[in-house]
């Protein structure tokens, strides 16, 4: 059985699959944004391990989780699941708006700071084709709080979930790194109005966080489906990588079990 930790689990798709993951067996480890998230998700999932609580807006609640997961040790799979859809910039410490943070900068730095799984698995969606492959201004700190759209951000931040599975494809031979699109699923984020089957997007979870024997891949219903064709491009993932490295001043590993700071 395998040790899996799922991040963004107190509700939604995350709870659903860690319920699932221990019904099978395996070993699942939480994350929630606040002890009262943290309490939620136990409750909804009786069974798992443990709770890792940490608010990935923030650079050091960040850093200390990925400090805090690698004490427990290396996980066979490790899904960033957690995301932000709707709201305001609520601009972070380091100037980004608070779903770029979460959705695009906290997954890369959790990666590179954590010990390399076995299996990793970028929560992504079909939004991810409305996103900017140019990376013009993806933190969003020149065009700024005012010309700020959440729905462009979270379309940009999907399309990132992709570049990152890419990314560690190439950097991590020996990881499967593959992205998921759940679909449109009716969750507190989905709404109750949305057609696809949520089960569907569940056992697909399962799938990667068990072991599909594929990588750089991008699935959806259990299926590999294309991407963005412009995901493709090694200089853009490479691109993205450097600003990301800039930014958090954490360099990803290109094959070892740690990563080293900038």
């Amino acid at each position: 059985m395998a040790r899996i930790l799922i991040t963004g689990s107190s509700d939604g798709l995350g709870s659903l699959a860690a319920q699932a993951l221990v019904k099978r067996g395996h070993t699942v480890y939480l994350h929630a944004r606040s002890e009262q998230r943290a309490k939620d998700a136990q409750k909804a999932c009786p069974g798992a391990e443990s709770v890792f609580i940490a608010d990935l807006s923030k650079p050091d609640e960040t850093r200390k989780m990925a400090e805090d997961a690698n004490k427990v040790g290396a996980f066979d799979c490790v899904i960033h699941n957690a995301g932000l859809y709707h709201g305001a910039y609520r601009k972070t410490a380091w100037g980004l708006p608070s779903l770029t943070m979460v959705n695009s900068v906290a997954p890369y730095v959790l990666a590179s700071l954590m010990r390399k799984p076995k299996r990793i698995v970028f929560v992504s969606s079909g939004l991810h084709n409305s996103g900017d492959a140019s990376l013009k201004d993806w933190t969003w700190r020149l065009r700024g709080e005012r010309a700020f759209s959440d729905h462009q951000a979270y379309c940009d931040s999907k399309l990132h979930d992709v570049l990152l599975a890419l990314g560690f494809a190439r950097r991590w031979p020996d990881v499967e790194s593959n992205s998921l699109s759940p679909g449109w699923v009716a969750t507190k984020m989905g709404g109750m109005s949305a057609r696809d089957d949520i089960n569907k997007a569940v056992d697909t979870y399962v799938m990667l966080a068990e072991g599909c024997g594929k990588s750089g891949k991008f699935f959806k219903s259990s299926q590999e489906v294309r991407y963005m064709k412009a995901a493709d491009d090694v200089k853009l993932q490479d691109k993205f990588f450097e600003e990301l490295q800039e930014l958090s001043r954490v360099k990803a590993p290109k094959d070892a079990d740690t990563s080293s700071e900038l």
